[in-house]
């Protein structure tokens, strides 16, 4: 990664933050709880680069231009939408079960070879 392809990400973020401040504030709320959540148990492909969270920032646009209160657009169970959202995603849980499955058996090996 070059400094021109660092300095457009910080573009792109900064406007894609702007979008979200232009949200009414119930939509901000979600979003920011929506953004937490998917940092800590979201895709792996969400730091690279901010699709899903325009599209987030997309469907949260339309929503409230069509009048309908966040919860309407996400259901009562924002974690259970966000789930619906990268279901078929690479998740960091995903690659620490990998890990630790990976070490487990390693070492069981380990464990097995010296027996023999």
């Amino acid at each position: 990664m070059n400094i021109r392809d660092i300095i457009e990400g910080k573009k792109e973020w900064r406007a894609h933050v702007a979008r979200v401040k232009a949200l009414p504030q119930d939509y901000q709320i979600v979003y920011k709880e929506i953004q937490k959540y998917l940092f800590k148990v979201g895709p792996v492909e969400l730091t690279e680069g901010n699709g899903l969270l325009s599209g987030i920032v997309d469907l949260f646009e339309e929503g409230a231009a069509s009048g309908k209160g966040v919860l309407e657009v996400t259901g009562s169970d924002v974690a259970a939408f966000c789930d619906e959202l990268i279901k078929d995603s690479k998740t960091y849980a995903d690659i620490a079960q990998e890990s630790a499955n990976q070490a487990v058996n390693k070492a069981m090996k380990k464990v097995t070879d010296k027996k023999k």
